[in-house]
This record gives structure tokens, sequence and C-alpha cells, in this order.
């Protein structure tokens, strides 16, 4: 991401290869800018953003709205899943995965690939992320019932392949992280999910659902580390904002917080 300011002038060029977005606060300055670069690169102005790397962007008068719905209809046809029936959740009610789980498959190339590309999916799909999780963790290994989740995903993702992320205009920039832990979920290693979630004003813009590194000894221990987890990541996207001329209040939330600024609240030692 490469910034320029000069008076009123605001330009922001975001780059990754050889796809490149540019947007900033006078129409005049972008058209110059990618006017220079021809003179520099052979481009392509392909006008107002519409596709970037597999997201698809409409535009309407409320905002912005993501999705990567011909991304997911392409991976439904490459899985021939193109005629199945639709599911209406992501995952089974109280599905639990370990790696000695039924039949190995003979051979797991077709799950990684899926897998993969349902990872892909995850950047508008904070809805599949938790379960997209799970099933890569055994992607050394993966048994008929892993399979069976991958396929689970794909006819959940056949009835929502329009949903998508809805980014809207707000006047409020104040950044808010919740935070959650799944306790002891894997019965192979009982180690902890951790999944954060982080909205400027009313707009989700991060997401993520890992394994946390060590077991914890109580609930309590872990809820700390994913807090611990929430903050960081508030801690670099905020000098980030400031960078785009957005000075946002942060905020931290959890089961274990009260919602106030970058704090925790301790009911044992706040008396």
């Amino acid at each position: 991401m490469f910034i320029y300011k000069s008076g009123s002038i605001f330009l922001v060029i975001l780059i990754y290869v050889d796809d490149i977005i540019v947007i900033g606060t006078h129409s005049k300055s972008i058209s110059k800018l990618i006017l220079s670069l021809g003179h520099h690169f052979a481009i392509k102005d392909l006008g107002s953003h519409q596709y970037f790397l597999g997201i698809e962007v409409h535009h309407s008068a409320s905002g912005l709205h993501l999705s990567q719905h011909k991304y997911i209809t392409n991976l439904l046809a490459r899985t021939s899943m193109t005629d199945s029936k639709s599911f209406h959740s992501p995952m089974a009610f109280g599905s639990a995965f370990s790696i000695h789980d039924e039949t190995l498959l003979e051979d797991g190339t077709a799950y990684r690939s899926v897998v993969r590309a349902l990872q892909y999916c995850t950047l508008t799909r904070p809805d599949i992320f938790f379960i997209v999780n799970k099933v890569y963790q055994f992607m050394h290994s993966p048994s008929d019932i892993h399979w069976q989740a991958v396929k689970h995903i794909l006819h959940y993702l056949k009835e929502t392949s329009h949903y998508g992320l809805s980014i809207q205009a707000t006047p409020n920039y104040n950044l808010t992280c919740f935070t959650n832990v799944d306790h002891a979920s894997s019965s192979d290693d009982h180690q902890n999910t951790s999944s954060y979630f982080v909205f400027m004003g009313s707009n989700i813009i991060l997401w993520s659902s890992t394994k946390q590194k060590v077991v914890s000894c109580s609930t309590t221990e872990s809820k700390y580390k994913v807090v611990a987890n929430g903050a960081a990541e508030l801690s670099w996207i905020g000098p980030l904002l400031r960078e785009l001329n957005i000075a946002p209040t942060l905020f931290l939330a959890s089961t274990m917080t009260t919602l106030v600024p970058t704090m925790t609240a301790n009911p044992v030692f706040d008396g």
C-alpha cells in the first residue's frame, strides 16, 4: 500500500502482483496518476472497481457489497456440486473431529485442493471461517468424516453463494474487537480455538479463528490469551487507520470483559 498526501489531495494505491486499485479524494488526480503510470508500464484502466482477485464489488447508494459468487459457483462446478441440495448451516450441530475419525482417504489430493479453495472463500465469508479452520487441521491425513464435513460446507455455499460483506459509509470510525474461545475443543490435543472479529463502526473488517499454541489450564487463561490476540490486532490496525487520516477509538470486548476502551474488567480484583 502506497499513500500520497499533498494539500487536499489524498491518494492510496493498493498493489498485489499486477493488480492495482487506486482510490483518492480527487478524480482528476487519480486520472493523472493512471496516465503517469501508463507512460512507464503497460497498464489497462478497467474503470470503476468491479472485480479484484476473485472478489466481486457491487456499488449501491448505501455503499459496497463484496462477494465471491462467481468463485464459489466455479468451485461448486469443479467439485460436481452444482446440482446438489442446499444446506442452511455451514456445519452439522455438535460436530467434533479427530485424527482418529473413521477411515482415512486413500488419496487426499481432492480434499486438500477444496479446503484451500474454501480458505480463499473466507475473504468475504466470516460465517464459514470456524469450520474451514477445523477441516484445515486434517490436511495431512483426512478421513471420510472430514470429507463429509467439507461437502457440508459446499452444500451451504450453494445455498448462500450470494452472501458477502456489506461496507457502508459511517461517521463512526470506532474499532471494536469481539473475542471468544472454544475451550479444549480438540479431543486430540485439548487445545482451544480462539476467535475474534474486528468492526470499524458497523462494518466488519477483520476476523480470525485459530488454535491456541499452548494448552490452557482454565477457561479464564484461554480467554485472556484470545483477548491478548485481539488487542494485538487493534494495536496495528489503529496506526494504519491513522495513517489514512482516520482517528479511531479502540474497544475490546469478550465473554469475560466489559466493553471499555482497550481494557478488560476483572471482577475478582476490581472489588
